[in-house]
């Protein structure tokens, strides 16, 4: 078992930086073309990869026939003669399936005449059902719908997506655009800065009195209780692994998960309910950090595990790690808790797991495997004490300021919309708050459960970090008055234009525009950013945004407002957001299954950040905020599109290379 433990670790870390391949081996292209008076012939070719087959239209012993279906055809068109197949029809007996298979490989053409009955129709819609096997294995079945203008083109000058059945459009390709320069790739170092906050959460963990007083006699149980001196140091080498290991598996459900569906850790980001939960679970971290209750797990768990510690082999140092893990609950729960819900809301929440996971785990283990290997570091480190109580007590303050900011993002996410409750000035005078009450326990003037109350001495780390505290209280205050802009914080505050200032309601509105910094927004509406942009001969800014998103806040209230990135968004550009975290139900009209080809099956749109969401990952394979496209009127890629947070010159030379590009068109 402790084999298999370790090399499924291995795998896993190993397989942080793979993407899976979505396996699609059919391409189906469409065509139309008139063939007499009011008579049209309809064709659906399906070219298949090597050692595939696609079933074909007869009844199947074993799997599912090909259909083809004509969507509009009701008052519209007659379907003339039955369908017309080119392709070599293959019959043979499967032993496999224990069933006569018929199928077409390679390559088959589905041809079907149709006569128009209605003069005012404009396009044919027709849908391609159909399943395909190899010699081991069959895809689950799919459906593509296609859509053909009569005159045989595949859509007008402007592109038109609120009423199709894919959410792609046919004119954008994210890897040849007009003009190739821009950054495509998104330089992320996000994953080394989970990596460094998981670090630094595990190093908490360690002082805690939990953890931290077990240290030496864990040590000496290695360098004393064994055999030999080399046969101990390998069993607390083992023993190190094995906390990194247990932790590293806690993300493995996560990445289960999300390849299921690579949406799920943006809707967890963004779901209310889950904010809300989020938030509880701070505040019941919090209050258990004051010392007024512990998190524990139960008794029995930790003695069954305990008693297996005394195996041997490696058995023994896999249930010391196991048992560590269990007994130091009411002090590392609430720190992974923390990095938990940081990481999986970040789109590729199960790496980021992984990665926080590996840090805390490695911060955890280091000083119990150093200190056996060289005994002389127990010396140096300091001993048990009253600070440890006064440093969960610092965190519990930390995690109430956090539970502040996932109510906050409940807010802003809303049901239909931000709902105005948590605005930036309300969010910050409750900020204040609660560190003045983290100076005033600083300074001993509160107390909590565990503290001495007969101990008012301070020390010179309790006075610096005290002041340390004053001056961020300050700094908070100078975020109260009209127009300011805590930069240091954008993220994790509301956002700058999200005021009680603002009397305009949820937002700040005119003449149906969005106003952040005074540029003018259309929100969620793309075809309307086509159409004006057109009018104004500008290229369109898609902005893929959501209210959750802590990047996209920090963007346009730290590089947005530069005067030069301030003009071309005022004057030079289409501005469009698209939230991808809108809970906004869409018009029934416009809620329907579509076409998803990255997840390689149908998907309902039912609201407004499904459909950008879909509409996002579909055109350009990427699902993280923010992420930056530069248009033309006609859907066209200027340039390379931009993702994640990016500097002032580095949005600017993005803008720049998109706008050039669109003068040289002219």
């Amino acid at each position: 078992m402790i084999r298999k433990i370790g090399l499924g670790v291995l795998l896993l870390v190993t397989s942080i930086f793979v993407s899976a391949q979505i396996i699609d081996p059919v391409k189906v292209t469409e065509s139309i073309k008139k063939i007499g008076d009011n008579e049209y012939e309809v064709a659906l070719k399906a070219t298949i990869d090597d050692k595939w087959h696609l079933y074909s239209m007869d009844e199947q012993e074993a799997g599912l026939p090909t259909e083809v279906n004509f969507l509009n055809q009701e008052g519209n068109y007659e379907l003339v003669d039955t369908i017309q197949i080119d392709g070599e029809k293959i019959e043979e007996y499967s032993d496999v399936f224990m069933a006569n298979l018929r199928y077409y490989s390679h390559e088959v053409t589905f041809r079907q005449k149709i006569k128009i009955t209605n003069p005012d129709l404009k396009e044919i819609k027709t849908g391609f059902f159909y399943q395909v096997c190899d010699d081991s294995k069959c895809l689950a079945p799919e459906n593509k719908d296609f859509t053909l203008n009569l005159d045989g083109s595949k859509g007008g000058d402007t592109p038109v997506i609120a009423s199709g059945e894919t959410l792609k459009l046919a004119s954008i390709d994210i890897d040849n655009p007009i003009n190739d320069c821009g950054e495509h790739e998104e330089k992320d170092n996000s994953l080394l800065g989970t990596f460094l906050k998981g670090f630094l959460g595990g190093f908490i963990a360690l002082l805690m009195p939990c953890i931290f007083p077990l240290i030496p006699l864990t040590v000496s149980f290695f360098t004393k209780g064994s055999e030999n001196k080399g046969k101990g140091l390998f069993k607390a080498g083992m023993y190190g692994f094995f906390i990194i290991a247990i932790f590293l598996l806690f993300s493995v459900p996560f990445h289960i998960l999300g390849g299921v569906d690579p949406e799920l850790f943006n809707n967890i980001s963004t779901n209310i309910w889950l904010n809300l939960f989020f938030a509880i679970i701070f505040i019941v971290f919090a209050i258990s950090f004051f010392g007024y209750f512990e998190l524990t797990l139960p008794s029995s768990w930790a003695n069954k595990i305990d008693n297996q510690s005394e195996k041997a082999g490696l058995f023994g140092p896999f249930f010391m790690a196991l048992t560590l893990v269990i007994v130091s609950f009411s002090c590392t729960g609430p720190i992974l808790g923390t990095l938990l819900v940081d990481a999986i809301q970040a789109p590729n929440g199960a790496t980021q797991l992984t990665m926080g996971m590996f840090g805390f785990g490695l911060a955890l283990a280091l000083p119990f495997t150093l200190s056996a290997f060289f005994p002389s570091i127990l010396n140096s480190l300091p001993r048990s004490g009253g600070w440890m109580t006064t440093l969960k007590v610092i965190i519990g303050f930390i995690e109430l300021a956090l539970a502040l900011k996932f109510l906050s993002k409940a807010d802003l996410v809303g049901f239909d919309g931000p709902m105005g409750l948590l605005k930036k000035e309300v969010f910050l005078v409750i900020w204040i708050i609660i560190f003045v009450g983290l100076a005033l326990y600083l300074f001993k003037r509160i107390f909590f459960p565990h503290d001495n109350k007969l101990d008012k001495s301070l020390g010179f780390a309790r006075i610096s970090f005290g002041v340390l505290v004053v001056a961020f209280i300050v700094y908070l205050a100078s975020g109260l008055t009209p127009n300011s802009n805590l930069k240091a914080l954008s993220g994790l505050i509301p956002p700058s234009n999200y005021s009680l200032f603002n009397n305009q309601g949820k937002e700040n509105h005119t003449d149906g525009f969005e106003l952040k910094h005074g540029i003018k927004i259309i929100d969620n509406d793309l075809d309307r950013a086509f159409e004006l942009a057109k009018k104004e001969n500008k290229p369109v800014l898609i902005d893929f945004t959501g209210y959750g998103c802590e990047n996209c806040r920090r963007m346009e209230d730290n590089v947005w407002i530069d005067p030069e990135i301030l003009s071309i968004l005022k004057n030079d550009v289409i501005v469009v957001s698209l939230y991808v975290d809108s809970s906004e139900e869409l018009p029934i009209e416009e809620q329907k299954e579509v076409y998803v080809e990255i997840q390689n099956k149908n998907k309902l749109i039912k609201t407004v950040g499904n459909k950008w969401a879909t509409f996002q990952t579909e055109n350009f394979k990427n699902n993280s905020q923010p992420n930056y496209a530069l248009l033309t009127a006609d859907g066209k890629l200027l340039n390379r599109d931009i993702r994640g947070y990016k500097d002032v010159e580095e949005f600017k030379a993005f803008l720049e290379c998109g706008l050039g590009t669109f003068e040289s068109l002219k």
